[in-house]
């Protein structure tokens, strides 16, 4: 019958050898415990150096995505204005401006005035609008009948009014506080109920109030 000692491989061991045995494999599993730590640290500091967190995406079509998958918005340059600067100018003719635009813009673009313009014929700090068509005056020079400094081609007659039955928007602009969309609303009341009657039916324009209207009534006539 075989010895008990031949079954146990640890039987040729002395008894300090066989002490030790548990030592070793604690020894070990320590070893094995602490490799383990320092890879989960290396890949915590790993993830904070990549920045962490959602990242934004990229779809097919290379517009770039937010964490939450929808697109990040993009802007888009409006269209340029072109405008017609004549007159008293160094370089009259065709003008291609930002939108958002003045008229101060315009006539730098222009080259700015001449020695003989009359910088008090325009007003410098108006909008200007797509398609106008701006003239500066020289010293002393008198409009054309019909025609008032500023954008021509407007129904501002020799007295300096507005008149609201035929201005279009680049006249009805020159009003103070009156700018291009409320110029269009003003022609879409005209094209809607017929020529003005009366000044007071501008309070009817959607925007203009009792304010608006004061700094408009010596202004304008039908």
């Amino acid at each position: 019958m075989p010895d008990s000692r031949d079954l146990d491989p640890l039987a040729g061991l002395d008894q300090s050898a066989r002490r030790a045995q548990p030592r070793v494999r604690i020894a070990v599993g320590a070893a094995v415990t602490l490799f383990i730590a320092a890879v989960a640290v290396a890949a915590l500091l790993s993830f904070g150096a990549g920045g962490g967190g959602e990242q934004p995406l990229i779809d097919g079509s290379g517009v770039e995505s937010g964490p939450s998958g929808a697109p990040e918005p993009v802007t888009v340059g409006a269209a340029p204005l072109l405008v017609h600067v004549l007159g008293a100018v160094a370089k009259p003719g065709l003008v291609e401006l930002a939108a958002g635009a003045r008229v101060v813009d315009a006539v730098a673009a222009a080259g700015g005035f001449t020695a003989d313009a009359d910088p008090a014929g325009v007003n410098l700090a108006r909008p200007v609008v797509d398609g106008e068509q701006l003239v500066v005056l020289a010293i002393g020079q008198v409009p054309p009948p019909g025609q008032a400094p500023g954008p021509a081609g407007g129904a501002t007659g020799g007295d300096g009014l507005v008149h609201l039955n035929t201005a279009d928007v680049a006249a009805l602009d020159t009003l103070p506080r009156i700018g291009p969309a409320l110029a269009q609303r003003i022609i879409d009341w005209r094209d809607a109920n017929g020529p003005f009657t009366s000044i007071d039916q501008l309070l009817e324009v959607t925007g203009i109030g009792d304010a608006v209207f004061a700094g408009l009534a010596e202004r304008v006539a039908l």
